[in-house]
């Protein structure tokens, strides 16, 4: 609702209801609520000259009207200018009143797009108007985006008078303006609600012009202002200076059977670096499937213990937690570090163990998954979060175990690749580490994509991995049957699998099955008990045997780039040539295509990453909702790059120059949306 406002421009209880569906909570929200498209209603277009595909405006006699009943009820209307050609309106709802206003011999004018139909050129619900008494419109007509009950006249008129209402006051200066060759945001917002007819809808829908240049640009900087606030506001906080002998990693370091890559030393330096500062360390560690990022965590960890305090390790779900804990626990216990573990279906005995082993201060590190950051878990003294797989976590459950101690040093893993332009612009908060090469001993993966008509062929290319001694993994995507989507389920495929598969053994593992009982399956497959393990998703992170050589995955056109990605990490851990073979059902549709070709092309995360950021945008690619990141409503961050530099370069410099206009424009541009200041 509008209290304040709602009066002042005209708005009604039920339009100010409506509103607040598209978000629009001020007057400020609904001058930035701009046109999803334009129709040009200022000239009129012959008939024999309109276009297919681009909305136009036509005008001509009714030559035939009928209703038809085959295939559905119908009103057909054809109309004719003298131009040569004959264009028919279809109307598939309609009323007496429509027949009455388009009668024959009438001189009608229709807006609308039209397509190339079965009798000829056509318009499906056309705006309609009577010719003789309807002048032409000074303006190009915006179209908006809306909801059920809020119509396009009445939008357009509330946007209309909150363009006179509100002060489109400018909060950047004249000179930084003229420098960017960027126009006064008054005159931007004009022009895109009320173009002119020198403007074409080809030239307002680009994002090209300088006024939508202005407005993506008001918006970037907005969000690198909040960010760099952010980050002062950190900075200036006061943390425990953490440092350590070098004592206990050391003797972990000597007790591994590998070398830790130089990249793995340069991000480690680059934690200890940010530990040892007496203000809190926010830093995203981030490397591609299989780079080595638990072992540098691990080690990260027993700089904080070195220094008398706890670390927290949280993983978003409970099979990556399990492995956490299971890796803690083979590398701290011989040292004499006690690993608590945390989880929601442990039993109430074990939890309470844990609980007080970890507010006692008896153990060091705690691992586990949201269950740590309930009210009754209390830390001794923590001292650094690890939190992996970060953007699973929504902003106030991160907050929730931050707020564990005083002011603790945050670590934050992820094995989707951040692509550039959202490490520039979403985390430009964060300090951010980067594994960019994998271990000496990781072996290619070679992707195969494969008709699920051919199913029996992969069949036998399971049994003949596992007659060589190697495993394989078959991923399903769902557990239960569901009709309307028609996958093939995990217990189904496990069924299938040991009937045709009747020498190997295969087991099954999914997100319903006690904590217990997923263990043991794991435990089975890990020690090669299992020849094949039939799964969901659950084990798209964290699951590591280097024994395992293939993946299948069940539907591959069902998911995500980052999600297949993952899961073809789960093999090439080991000596054996591996493979991964994406199932797919046909028809597929072009997003799926895209998906595919993408995984099949590539093997790097990061090249992977940023093409699904093109596909999906940042919205999806984030998790906004869970992740709190609010997204960009105008700029694209891969066209708008040059933009998003620009706004990097002007934001500090602001900052140090001008705090009054920084004040001025984060009201504006944040007042009514979540802000841009994360966790």
């Amino acid at each position: 609702m509008l209290p304040v406002h709602q009066k002042q421009l005209k708005i009604t209880d039920v339009s100010a209801k409506k509103l607040e569906k598209l978000n629009l909570h001020t007057p400020w929200d609904i001058v930035l609520h701009l046109p999803l498209r334009y129709e040009d209603e200022t000239h009129i277009m012959p008939i024999a000259d309109a276009p297919a595909g681009t909305p136009c405006q036509v005008e001509g006699e009714v030559l035939h009207q009928e209703v038809q009943f085959k295939p559905r009820k119908q009103l057909i209307v054809q109309i004719a200018d003298g131009s040569g050609s004959v264009l028919h309106l279809r109307f598939i709802h309609f009323y007496p009143s429509h027949q009455k206003q388009m009668a024959v011999g009438k001189r009608i004018r229709a807006v609308g797009e039209i397509k190339r139909g079965f009798y000829g050129d056509e318009m499906i619900h056309p705006k309609i108007r009577d010719a003789e008494n309807s002048g032409l419109a000074e303006s190009l007509t915006p179209v908006y985006p809306t909801v059920n009950g809020l119509n396009q006249p009445t939008l357009r008129r509330i946007i209309q008078t909150a363009l006179e209402v509100v002060p489109l006051h400018d909060t950047l200066p004249d000179g930084l303006l003229g420098r960017l060759k960027l126009p006064h945001l008054a005159e931007s917002l004009r022009l895109l609600h009320a173009p002119p007819p020198s403007f074409t809808i080809y030239q307002l829908s680009d994002g090209t012009l300088p006024a939508w240049q202005r407005l993506k640009f008001d918006e970037l900087l907005a969000q690198q202002l909040s960010m760099r606030l952010a980050r002062q506001k950190r900075v200036s906080g006061t943390a425990k200076s953490l440092k350590e002998s070098g004592e206990l990693s050391g003797k972990l370091i000597r007790s591994l059977p590998f070398t830790l890559t130089a990249a793995q030393q340069r991000v480690l330096s680059e934690i200890r670096a940010d530990l040892a500062q007496t203000h809190p360390m926010h830093r995203l560690l981030q490397g591609d499937v299989g780079s080595g990022k638990t072992i540098v965590a691990a080690l990260s960890a027993l700089t904080a213990i070195e220094a008398g305090c706890q670390v927290a390790v949280m993983a978003p779900t409970e099979i990556l937690a399990e492995q956490h804990y299971i890796k803690f626990k083979q590398w701290f216990e011989p040292m004499g570090l006690a690993v608590a573990w945390l989880s929601g279906s442990q039993r109430k005995k074990e939890k309470e163990q844990n609980k007080a082993a970890v507010s006692d201060g008896l153990a060091p590190i705690a691992v586990g998954t949201h269950a740590l950051f309930q009210d009754d878990v209390q830390f001794q003294n923590l001292g650094l979060v690890i939190v992996d797989e970060q953007h699973r976590f929504g902003v106030a459950q991160r907050l929730a175990l931050k707020n564990k101690g005083q002011d603790v040093h945050q670590l934050m893993m992820s094995a989707t690749p951040i692509p550039r332009t959202l490490a520039m612009s979403f985390f430009a908060d964060l300090d951010v580490s980067v594994i960019d090469e994998l271990p000496p001993n990781r072996t290619p993966i070679k992707t195969r994509l494969v008709n699920n008509a051919r199913r029996a062929e992969v069949e036998g290319f399971v049994l003949n991995t596992c007659r060589k001694g190697q495993q394989a993994y078959w991923v399903c995507p769902l557990i239960e049957e569901s009709e309307p989507l028609q996958l093939q389920t995990a217990t189904e495929t496990l069924e299938a699998l040991q009937a045709a598969l009747p020498e190997l053994s295969v087991g099954l593992v999914h997100g319903r099955m006690k904590a217990a009982e997923k263990a043991g399956v794991m435990a089975e497959f890990s020690a090669g008990r299992l020849n094949v393990l039939v799964a969901t998703t659950v084990i798209e992170v964290g699951v590591d045997v280097p024994n395992a050589s293939l993946m299948v995955i069940e539907h591959a056109e069902r998911m995500g780039l980052a999600q297949l990605h993952q899961l073809r990490g789960r093999v090439g851990r080991g000596a054996a040539a591996s493979h991964c073979v994406l199932l797919f059902a046909e028809p597929l549709s072009e997003l799926a295509k895209a998906r595919l070709k993408v995984i099949y092309e590539h093997t790097d995360g990061f090249e992977i990453a940023r093409q699904d950021l093109n596909i999906r945008g940042p919205g999806e690619f984030l998790g906004a909702r869970q992740s709190g990141v609010p997204m960009l409503r105008f700029a694209n961050l891969e066209e708008d790059l040059h933009l998003l530099e620009k706004a990097r370069e002007t934001a500090p410099q602001l900052i140090e120059q001008r705090p009054d206009i920084v004040e001025a424009h984060l009201e504006r541009w944040l007042s009514s949306r979540e802000g841009y200041l994360g966790v």
